[in-house]
């Protein structure tokens, strides 16, 4: 039923979303989208309410997606205090879900506004300043200062914005 190999339509997902928590929560919950730029999805226990990031589910394929509910579906079903333990990750698997406890994939790079350029030319990005000196990963196991990103802040234009939330 979910599983398509394309990649997600937001109309699609949050279809999926509202079936899932008539499924298996009570009428209490929702389902919405976020602007999150790295975390995939989110459960609000205190709003009764799962999100996900409208930025990461225009370019997941619909399975990665459906993942990604199930996840919070079954942080919905374990309670607050299961966190990524036993009672979640049998609830998880439960409802089908087979990934990990946090979210490893794409993220939302065209919309970080820290650019980190290292010696050797390798980029990274942040979504918020950084606040202390970091070294590139790529050039060094542990922090050596010859390998110190410079930051530089670039614009996120409203059009970069509209073509991240679009699906691609």
């Amino acid at each position: 039923m979910f599983y398509s190999g394309r990649m997600a339509d937001l109309d699609r997902v949050r279809v999926w979303a509202e079936a899932l928590i008539r499924m298996h929560l009570d009428e209490t919950w929702a389902f919405g989208f976020d602007n999150a730029k790295r975390r995939a999805g989110q459960c609000d226990f205190r709003a009764k309410r799962i999100t996900v990031s409208r930025y990461l589910a225009a370019r997941f394929e619909d399975d990665e997606i459906h993942q990604v509910l199930l996840h919070e579906v079954a942080h919905a079903l374990a309670g607050h205090r299961a966190a990524h333990g036993p009672s979640w990750r049998r609830i998880a698997r439960e409802l089908g879900y087979v990934g990990g406890t946090t979210h490893h994939g794409e993220t939302a790079e065209e919309l970080a506004p820290w650019v980190g350029t290292c010696p050797a030319g390798h980029i990274t990005y942040r979504h918020r300043r950084p606040s202390r000196a970091t070294s590139c990963a790529k050039c060094s196991k542990t922090f050596d200062p010859q390998f110190e990103f410079s930051w530089v802040r670039r614009e996120i234009t409203p059009a970069v914005r509209l073509a991240a939330s679009t699906p691609r």
